[in-house]
């Protein structure tokens, strides 16, 4: 997958008309795009950032059925979750895997109560399960979590629920995409929406690189800008009501000793009702996460520090040393699409996803979470089959295997989540053994990977490299700040670029990446 390429293959269909045009590529948009050209119709996506730049590289690393919704008894999601949960773990096993999940009691009845829901929750999940739950002791659940908190701990319930990383499976998505046809390009913002006879006809986008406009013909236009579905549907009707009321959730990333067993804690009730999770995710222990209204859509949303303090403040109430500032790694921020429940009243709710039809016919899908982002998926190319006329083809992603997934076992080792794709890495590194090196001591990858993301997945810039086609920025920000300078020089090789180029990146990069330090929400005045 190589965007100079794609762009070749945009202008070859310069004045053809695509099925299908897809605006974003995060969960959602990637999802519709391996859906549509997988059903064999002629599709573009088209993304103003890179991959995943927003919320869809930003969530708990969970692939989950939704604990929270079967609390509050919303069986029809949690059933549809676990489903495709499952799904997910058959067709992406080397970005999917099982996470054990405790459950802390420290009331008498917290140990029945929640290990009756959590027996539910097996039997929803039926053959796609991953493991079935049980009761804990005390001595048990010290045993898989020897930080918990041991006063008054009365033992714990354990269940089996998804982990994944997120950015991965937005590449691996789009490469899946365009093994089946897809041609997809990020850094290319869409500035327009034409219409014919008052239908919304295709699309203007602009290269951000080259700055070459590009008036695009389709079918049917696609929504899926997350966050920022407001922006396109005024596009379409300058005065259509914004459907979105975004809700921040922040995580901090902390070293793994304060939770060295191989189980996630799930605390099920925090002060502002929330659960809350710690989970293990590249040897570094993710803690979120929180749920704050924001008025303002931003592509790098910041935590508040009480957001910081409140983190830090619940979980330390679960484990025996209380974690402080100085001990945060990297703090990240996301913003949910949530839709206003008036929104709800007049278009199609299809599980935690809506899917609505404008006037002019643009098809636009907001909500839902990564766990259902294939449903999300189907259900939208049906609606776009219908209203713009397609034929209609049957969906075959439930069975479709994601780029990278092996044909036998998983294989083990730090190259695991590329899947098949660790071979090609490895013979980087067989050709030229100093690319085996690590970028730095505190981080998990090596050189041969951003060579690799450069060649194959797209990767244009410094954050790109060291955000999402490794996550390098999350687990350790000022690791990621300090390898900087050597990753901007090997992605200058590859793509071809300047000193100065270099310089730009690591400049633009730094000041983005001081954000994610735990120093920038406390500094003093």
């Amino acid at each position: 997958m190589n965007r100079q390429n794609m762009v070749l293959a945009l202008e070859a269909q310069d004045r053809a008309l695509w099925d299908i045009c897809i605006i974003g590529g995060g969960a959602a948009g990637l999802g519709v795009a391996v859906d549509a050209a997988s059903r064999g119709f002629t599709t573009l996506l088209l993304e103003q950032h890179d991959f995943a730049k927003g919320t869809s590289s930003r969530a708990t690393k969970l692939v989950h059925g939704g604990v929270r919704y079967l609390q509050q008894g919303n069986i029809k999601l949690v059933t549809e979750a676990l489903h495709e949960r499952g799904i997910l773990w058959r067709n992406a096993p080397h970005l999917v895997k099982n996470m054990s999940f405790i459950v802390p009691n420290y009331k008498w009845w917290e140990g029945p109560f929640y290990g009756i829901g959590l027996k539910v929750y097996d039997w929803m999940a039926g053959n796609l399960g991953l493991g079935k739950s049980r009761l804990l002791s005390r001595e048990e659940t010290l045993e898989l979590a020897p930080t918990l908190d041991d006063e008054g701990l009365r033992g714990g319930v354990l269940y089996h629920d998804g982990q994944f990383d997120d950015a991965r499976l937005a590449i691996h998505l789009a490469m899946t995409a365009a093994e089946q046809g897809a041609v997809l390009l990020n850094y290319c913002r869409v500035e327009e929406l034409p219409k014919t006879n008052g239908k919304v006809s295709g699309v203007v986008a602009v290269d951000e690189f080259s700055g070459k406009r590009y008036t695009i013909n389709a079918k049917v236009v696609i929504n899926a800008t997350g966050v920022f579905t407001d922006s396109i549907l005024q596009m379409d009707e300058p005065d259509a009501e914004p459907i979105i009321a975004p809700s921040q959730g922040v995580h901090i990333m902390l070293d793994k000793d304060f939770l060295p067993g191989g189980a996630s804690i799930l605390v099920p009730h925090t002060d502002d009702g929330r659960v809350l999770f710690a989970v293990p995710w590249h040897d570094r222990i993710i803690i979120g996460t929180t749920d704050t209204p924001v008025d303002h859509v931003d592509i790098e949303p910041r935590a508040l520090p009480e957001e910081v303090d409140f983190i830090l403040k619940q979980i330390g109430r679960y484990l025996k040393k209380t974690p402080t500032a100085a001990d945060i790694r990297s703090v990240y921020a996301g913003l949910r699409p949530l839709v206003k429940s008036s929104s709800k009243k007049t278009a199609e709710l299809a599980g935690d996803h809506l899917i609505l039809v404008s006037d002019a016919g643009l098809v636009t899908v907001t909500g839902g979470k990564w766990t259902t982002y294939r449903r999300m998926a189907e259900d939208t190319v049906n609606t776009a089959i219908g209203k713009a006329g397609l034929p209609v083809k049957e969906c075959i992603t439930a069975r479709l295997p994601i780029h990278g997934a092996p044909p036998g076992a998983v294989e083990e080792g730090p190259l695991h989540y590329h899947g098949t794709d660790a071979q090609a890495i490895r013979a980087i590194v067989k050709a030229h053994p100093l690319l085996g090196e690590r970028l730095h001591h505190r981080l998990p990858y090596i050189r041969a990977e951003i060579v690799w993301a450069a060649r194959e997945e797209m990767c244009m810039t410094l954050e790109d490299a060291l955000s999402r086609r490794t996550r390098s920025l999350l687990l350790d920000a000022q690791a990621a700040i300090d390898a900087a300078p050597a990753v901007a020089a090997l992605l200058a090789e590859e793509l071809g670029m300047d000193a100065a180029w270099q310089d730009r990146q690591v400049e633009e990069f730094r000041s983005l990446a001081e954000g994610y330090l735990a120093a920038s929400y406390f500094a003093k005045p």
